[in-house]
């Protein structure tokens, strides 16, 4: 058997496992009355069955069990891996729960804390980071766990705040774990490449019936678990990489929705709202204020997002980064096909 068969194995078990499960997740959603009903804030104009997480996760699941039952102990040789495990589970029950019966946000920014922690102190930790001027910098443990948390939690919750368009978030995870699982091949991190290829076949699976119109939604089982494991593979892949620019990695391949959560931390706290109350001043809003339909702004935000991952790549030093970088390109020019939008982002609307 090819030793590359763990990386289609954990891609397709976990792509057809999410989209076997998606229609009976819809179907208990509308039985227990679990729907994201339209408001101000919200874009769609009918209820939505949410729980889609629980779908991808289970699908998640499946795959690595899958890998683990062909080759007995595929995962447990990795030091990482329970706290990888851990870290996401607990993310995804987390957001079960908001999902079923909605949470304060003092409460869940605290349990992530708490999971972050966890899963810190069951080995996913930012022990060095690189230095542009040579040589690595090795953290004291405090600074460890801080920046550690830091990651984990922020990371987190960029993807949960950007899940605001059909197929928005799935869209990001899927080019995000794309890229990760890319240079985790690349740099022959076999067990970061199956864990990775696991959640984009996830995302994968799911995207079927996520993309406008929206059959489901994610909820926040699925934006927290995808946030989570994203900046756990981060954490255990990218930057231990030996390369002065790991530190820009990671901040390349998730750049969008680190920026659009960074503006509207930086926006709320300048109009004296708290920085967790929703509000409509995310980059798809925005574009949504243009004049783009829903699809063309997700194909922006898409091929924004691929670009930054292809200069990742190309830093990397990975040869197909410059295809990456084309297709994105490609997408832009796709989702800007209209003149006069594009005439008015770059003059601002009237």
């Amino acid at each position: 058997m090819s030793h590359n068969w763990p990386y289609v194995v954990a891609l397709l078990v976990a792509w057809l496992g999410t989209d076997l499960l998606i229609p009976h997740v819809v179907r208990l959603a509308k039985l227990i009355g679990k729907m994201d009903v339209p408001d101000a804030r919200k874009v769609h104009k009918e209820p939505i069955p949410r729980l889609g997480g629980v779908a991808i996760f289970l699908g998640f699941i499946l795959s690595l069990v899958t890998v683990e039952l062909l080759q007995p102990g595929f995962f447990t040789a990795s030091s990482s891996w329970y706290g990888i495990l851990a870290g996401s589970s607990l993310m995804f029950l987390l957001g079960v729960s908001d999902d079923l019966k909605s949470l304060p946000a003092k409460f869940k920014f605290v349990c992530q804390i708490l999971i972050a922690l966890t899963a810190y102190y069951l080995g996913v930790k930012i022990l060095v980071l690189s230095n542009p001027f040579g040589g690595m910098w090795v953290l004291p443990e405090w600074i460890s766990v801080t920046v550690t948390v830091f990651w984990l939690v922020g990371i987190t919750n960029t993807i949960n705040l950007i899940d605001g368009l059909d197929g928005l978030a799935a869209g990001i995870s899927m080019i995000a774990g794309i890229t990760l699982s890319i240079i985790a091949l690349q740099t022959n991190q076999v067990f970061s490449a199956v864990i990775i290829l696991t959640l984009v076949g996830g995302t994968i699976g799911f995207l079927r019936y996520n993309f406008n119109p929206a059959k489901i939604f994610m909820g926040d089982s699925g934006s927290l678990f995808l946030g989570f494991t994203l900046a756990a593979i981060s954490v255990t892949g990218v930057l231990k990489i030996a390369a002065t620019v790991t530190i820009l990695l990671p901040l390349l391949i998730l750049g969008v929705p680190i920026l659009d959560t960074t503006f509207a931390i930086v926006r709320r706290a300048a109009s004296g709202k708290p920085i967790f109350q929703p509000d409509k001043g995310h980059l798809h809003h925005r574009l949504l204020g243009f004049g783009l339909s829903q699809r063309r702004v997700v194909i922006v935000i898409y091929g924004f997002s691929a670009l930054l991952a292809g200069f990742a790549l190309y830093l990397a030093g990975i040869k197909s980064a410059m295809a990456i970088i084309i297709v994105s390109i490609l997408m832009l020019v796709l989702g800007f096909t209209k003149f006069n939008t594009l005439k008015m982002l770059v003059k601002g609307k009237n």
